[in-house]
């Protein structure tokens, strides 16, 4: 059949076509095969499709657009399916003699199809080190030397490839992410009770707050001390960043000590004549906290009511209004509810976009949009909820029954809707207690499931995807 429209003709009409009919087009003939292969119009299709993620994310290397459509076109299949042997490759990696405290992925959360993608997660444990993985060849990369104490807690970079931790005692080290050759370390007075990486444009800091109830502001990867502010004397503290890093959230649990909430750049160098900007907040008992990741400064806290009796989800705006010699912080609450008699006290809380919060109460996720409005309830576990891991497309929560829980968000609906998919199976009852952490990247879920024997493995789920 002899085309009766021309190249720049076809291309116009083309870019109407989703991306099956593309494809179908290309079948017709020559001509169309090679108008139905221009970049632009499958770049056009994969802003189209995934618009609500960062450029960051689209990582063409040596691919084309289109190659790259097909790749994430089928990781997102095999995502949603999660069928075992088809659409997952699953590995128990084994190597820590005690307890695994925290793991964080070191690997940068892109979407490669290009033979260079590897998924590397971090772990701190009690047997006193910390290790790199491979989560696709279910192979330990490196181990650092024994540690002087048990390490407790980690955080990562991926940008900087770098890797913190820290032990029982307080002390802070800084490892290479490439080689686990140690970098840099500093010493709390104190046990840590919460850390947070802040990778700002100012600089990469570390954020440490310790029992005595003080926050360390660090340089990375130095660690060299930029502050140190007393924000609950003698109070264990938790420490949550911002998505944008501009703000931090201080608190200290079931105190009636209200939360404070510190702009970043204040705690870079403060003096008598500049102490730190920070504002606290007008509640009290206060239990959990969690950013909207969609929005800038969106702060949602879990508290008491006046009379201590019921919980309350109070949500937040906050907006730095900077003037010649001052920043003032304007805190607007913009809703709140009071959860069900009925319900458990929740133990984990967590946000998606701007509108809803996700609660753990027992076995059961219930999510609510920040004006109180039940959107859905999962029971899907059988014993208690551990964790939860929440991103952009999927949900996953982990459980004491040695099973994860796959959920994907619908995009067709003003407010986002939740769809429950499928379980992943651990191992053998009779050698692990269940899941006790989860984490997730773009191609990779990883779970720590806890042995019976007082040690814990890994046990990764990686999804294939055949290259462009």
């Amino acid at each position: 059949m002899e085309p009766q429209l021309g190249s720049h003709e076809l291309l116009h009409v083309f870019s109407f076509l989703e991306a099956r009919d593309l494809l179908c087009a290309a079948q017709v003939d020559k001509v169309w095969n090679e108008v139905a292969r221009t970049q632009e119009l499958w770049r056009h299709l994969c802003l189209r499709r995934w618009s609500s993620c960062k450029a960051s994310q689209m990582t063409l290397g040596t691919q084309t657009w289109k190659q790259y459509y097909l790749c994430r076109s089928e990781l997102e299949f095999r995502m949603e399916s999660g069928r075992p042997e088809k659409d997952f490759i699953c590995k128990a990696i084994a190597g820590h003699k005690g307890e695994i405290d925290e793991l964080a992925y070191i690997s940068t959360n892109e979407y490669r199809f290009n033979g260079q993608e590897k998924s590397v997660v971090c772990t701190v444990s009690s047997d006193a080190t910390v290790r790199a993985w491979d989560l696709h060849e279910g192979t330990q990369i490196w181990s650092s030397p024994l540690q002087p104490a048990a390490l407790v807690n980690l955080v990562t970079y991926p940008r900087l490839q770098l890797v913190v931790t820290v032990d029982e005692r307080g002390l802070i080290k800084v490892w290479k992410a490439e080689d686990g050759c140690e970098w840099a370390s500093f010493s709390l007075p104190t046990y840590s009770s919460a850390l947070e990486a802040c990778d700002i444009l100012e600089g990469p800091l570390l954020l440490a707050a310790c029992a005595e109830g003080a926050l360390y502001t660090l340089t990375v990867p130095p660690l060299q001390l930029l502050s140190r502010v007393s924000v609950f004397p003698s109070n264990r503290t938790s420490l949550l960043c911002s998505p944008d890093r501009q703000w931090v959230f201080a608190s200290t649990q079931n105190s009636d000590l209200g939360p404070k909430v510190f702009h970043t750049l204040s705690l870079l160098c403060p003096s008598e004549d500049e102490p730190p900007v920070y504002t606290t907040l007008p509640v009290e008992l206060t239990s959990r906290a969690c950013w909207a990741p969609a929005e800038a400064a969106r702060l949602t806290v879990m508290h008491r009511n006046d009379n201590g009796m019921q919980l309350v989800v109070t949500t937040y705006e906050l907006e730095a209004k900077k003037t010649r010699n001052r920043v003032d912080i304007l805190v607007q609450q913009i809703a709140s509810f009071l959860l069900p008699d009925t319900m458990m006290p929740p133990q984990l809380m967590k946000s998606h976009g701007s509108q809803v919060i996700l609660l753990v109460s027992g076995s059961e996720l219930v999510l609510f949009t920040v004006h109180g409005l039940q959107l859905a309830a999962f029971q899907d576990h059988q014993r208690p909820i551990t964790s939860m891991w929440v991103g952009q497309t999927r949900v996953i929560t982990s459980s004491f029954d040695l099973s994860l829980r796959v959920y994907l968000w619908s995009k067709d609906n003003k407010l986002p809707v939740l769809r429950s998919c499928y379980h992943l199976l651990g191992g053998s009852h009779r050698w692990a207690s269940g899941f006790t952490h989860v984490e997730s990247d773009s191609m990779s879920i990883v779970g720590v499931e806890a042995r019976n024997i007082g040690t814990s493995i890994l046990r990764s789920y990686y999804f294939k995807v055949q290259r462009g």
